[in-house]
């Protein structure tokens, strides 16, 4: 197989992402706005409310922070290319081509991943002056090997998005349009991923149930051993209940997508 396709496929992506330089400089500044409106909303719940399942203030403004970087890299939207050329049929061109269709889109995802890392290493040294002006600090990692878990736990929170994508992407092959199924399950994965609110801030009975989710792996996984909420036997089994969720998506999507394309079915034929 032809690795360097694919990686050329990822450096373009990168490209593709850096060609409007407006947009990047004005979604930086949205990230720095988000932040300080995050600061002012948790500031005042916390003035009238006090700490939370003890989370301090500082915890929640680097929870919320770090989820708004993060979140960076999980909007790139690749899988959602494929559901577009299912749509108009030009899906059957790439299934003809000697590359593999997923393997691409997954090429096509890491290279918006990779500017979405750039992105962020421009708005993190904003975040945190901005912070700073407030005389709010972000937290640090309790340890180098929480920070390394932070780093594995992020990267497979990736990989659980990328698929559930794909699969969603790959039901169009019989729907031809998710878009209401997709704003549902986006809304579901919001609440349940810990995207906004930490899933510790729920009922007991709901937060264990979120937290076995798999939704739970993309965001409330990696934010949580990041502020040292889970060590030890607990961390091992968090970054293993990730695989796990990575490993049930990866065959669930590329399963349906062989199926799939077996039958291509476009709009109009």
């Amino acid at each position: 197989m032809a690795w360097g396709a694919y990686v050329e496929f990822a450096k373009r992506a990168f490209s593709r992402e850096a060609t409007y330089r407006e947009e990047v400089f004005t979604h930086i500044g949205s990230v720095a706005l988000r932040v300080y409106l995050y600061y002012a909303l948790w500031s005042a719940l916390y003035a009238n409310n006090g700490p939370k399942q003890d989370f301090s203030f500082r915890d929640i403004i680097t929870y919320a922070t770090l989820a708004l970087l993060i979140g960076l890299i999980y909007n790139a939207q690749g899988p959602y290319v494929v559901r577009e050329k299912i749509r108009e049929g030009s899906i059957a061109i790439d299934l003809m081509r000697p590359i593999s269709v997923p393997l691409y889109v997954f090429a096509d995802t890491l290279g918006q991943a990779g500017f979405a890392l750039l992105q962020i290493a421009i708005s993190l040294p904003i975040a945190i002056g901005l912070l700073a002006l407030t005389g709010t600090h972000l937290s640090l990692p309790a340890s180098p090997l929480i920070a390394l878990a932070f780093v594995i736990s992020v990267m497979l929170g990736f990989l659980v998005n990328f698929f559930l994508d794909l699969l969603m992407a790959t039901i169009t092959f019989w729907t031809m349009e998710i878009f209401g199924f997709q704003l549902m399950v986006q809304f579901i994965t919001s609440l349940l991923a810990g995207a906004v609110v930490p899933l510790q801030f729920f009922p007991s009975a709901v937060t264990k149930i979120a937290t076995l989710s798999p939704f739970a792996a993309i965001y409330s996984a990696p934010l949580t051993i990041y502020l040292g909420k889970y060590q030890g036997p607990e961390l091992a089994a968090t970054l293993e209940l990730q695989l796990f969720w990575v490993a049930v998506f990866a065959v669930g999507a590329l399963a349906l997508w062989r199926v799939g394309e077996r039958r291509v079915v476009v709009q109009g034929g």
